[in-house]
């Protein structure tokens, strides 16, 4: 078999990968979210994390000690699972209103798919998103002309990101194995872990991403050499998560898909 496994599918995150350059979206949101409870986060803080379900993401933000204290002194009180659904249920609204605004494909991607499809590749997406926020991506992606084979979002599965149910059951769905022949392409840690997790080749995704978090206008203005540590920032992040690859943009997807053949061609596996 080793000699004639080839990448068979490539699976996409969503925001900071295929849409919404810079991640703005859920970040915005979780800012406004934890508001609600009058808690002040910093945007590192809720960067730190994502990629998670956006359910384990505030219990995450919520164990930080310094938001733990912050709560305690704005509550009176320790937090509780009931905060956390609190602040899940504000959630909800502001992610549908930040993804209206922020659900444009980040520069490149329709051709790159095209190429990927001209291979005769299968295309697919998860999400950290639950699926009522995930349809409204869905649907700004084909009024831009993107449609995936196959979609799976956070709540489709017992548990999302880090464990690899998402992944198989897109796999199970489109008929592909075995996991070597999957790609995973994120630009979060989660996303990451997600594919090792899988046994599939994780790629990640550094400018567009939320691990720089730059929206497109500012990170066009910025010069080579903050550009240039900000990558490489954000490369050692998810090289450190596992990433088996780390691109700064789709463009370069194409170019490692034929690398991972390679090493596929020679018995190598993720």
């Amino acid at each position: 078999m080793s000699g004639s496994l080839k990448v068979q599918l490539v699976v996409f995150d969503w925001s900071g990968t295929l849409v919404d350059y810079g991640c703005l979206a859920p970040a915005r949101a979780f800012l406004e979210a934890f508001a609600k409870s009058r808690l002040m986060l910093t945007i590192q803080q809720v960067r730190w994390s994502m990629g998670l379900h956006n359910y384990e993401h505030i219990l995450s933000l919520l164990q930080i000690p310094q938001v733990s204290e912050q709560f305690q002194m704005v509550h009176g009180r320790p937090w509780n699972d009931a905060d956390v659904l609190n602040i899940y249920d504000d959630l909800g609204p502001l992610l549908l209103d930040a993804t209206r605004q922020y659900s444009r494909l980040t520069p490149g991607a329709l051709e790159v798919i095209a190429q990927l499809r001209e291979r005769g590749l299968k295309i697919a997406t998860t999400s950290d998103y639950a699926r009522n926020v995930a349809e409204c991506v869905y649907d700004a992606a084909r009024l831009e002309g993107f449609e995936a084979d196959a979609n799976v979002a956070a709540d489709d599965t017992p548990s999302a990101r880090p464990a690899p149910w998402m992944l198989f059951r897109l796999m199970t769905e489109l008929n592909v194995y075995p996991p070597a022949s999957v790609v995973k392409v994120g630009d979060t840690m989660p996303d990451i872990e997600e594919g090792v997790n899988a046994g599939c080749w994780s790629i990640g995704c550094t400018a567009t991403g939320s691990e720089v978090g730059i929206p497109l206008a500012e990170w066009q203005t910025l010069p080579d050499v903050d550009r240039a540590a900000h990558l490489d920032r954000a490369s050692r992040k998810l090289n450190g998560a596992g990433a088996h690859f780390a691109i700064p943009t789709l463009a370069e997807l194409p170019r490692i898909i034929d690398r991972i053949n390679q090493r596929l061609e020679t018995g190598e596996k993720p």
